[in-house]
């Protein structure tokens, strides 16, 4: 006799990470690397203005291709001290394990370069297929890195997630690509008027990886 209870799971086959701050612990100070770039002021300006955060890389894009070639170089040089302090997430090496042994595919998406990548896989082991960097136009916020990931694996959004613990980053990435989406927030970054400022919302919140492995049994069918 059918069970009419039973509401049916949707179905997830893969699962699509952001690197700093989600696969790896957070290093990089961002405030410090965007006064760098920008400037004191400018740097209280812009953050004045953009209250979920500000994205460097889009701002930088309209400069002159000498200021952008100082300011790419600043970045490279924070980016170069984190790789140095790079650890894995507590919580990510037995994540990726679970996924493995359900056959759910695991993909990468960061606004780092591809050598920081490299790095976390060789130092790790942890390999992810597709991991883009931001030698991907457009990355994220733009759904088309992890759009790029659905079509390289022949599956669609739908029964894919996004994960990352940047709202206006990976959370809009994934609901823009029409994935589900599970933010990490470890210090209770983020409440509830920030999803409503930006009006991204988020399927499921975190606040460690570890939890988002009860999160997956309880609310998806993983088939591969």
């Amino acid at each position: 006799m059918a069970n009419l209870t039973t509401n049916a799971k949707s179905r997830l086959r893969g699962v699509v990470f952001d690197m700093d701050g989600t696969l790896t612990v957070p290093v990089i100070d961002f405030a410090a690397m965007y006064r760098s770039v920008l400037g004191e002021d400018e740097y209280k300006r812009i953050k004045a203005e953009s209250p979920t955060g500000i994205d460097i890389l889009h701002h930088i894009e309209s400069w002159s291709a000498d200021k952008q070639q100082k300011a790419y170089e600043t970045i490279a040089d924070f980016e170069k001290q984190g790789i140095d302090k790079l650890q894995i997430m507590p919580g990510a090496a037995e994540l990726c394990g679970f996924l493995d042994s359900k056959k759910i595919k695991r993909g990468l998406i960061t606004r780092n370069v591809k050598k920081a990548i490299d790095i976390f896989h060789q130092r790790f082991e942890v390999i992810f297929t597709p991991a883009l960097g931001r030698e991907f136009r457009p990355y994220k916020p733009n759904p088309d890195p992890l759009l790029h990931i659905c079509s390289t694996w022949d599956i669609p959004p739908n029964e894919v997630m996004m994960v990352g613990d940047s709202l206006k980053d990976d959370i809009a990435c994934g609901k823009g690509a029409g994935a589900f989406t599970c933010l990490l927030d470890e210090t209770g970054r983020y409440g509830p008027d920030d999803f409503s400022v930006t009006g991204l919302h988020p399927d499921f919140k975190v606040d460690s990886l570890s939890k988002i492995l009860n999160i997956l049994e309880t609310n998806f069918d993983l088939s591969p």
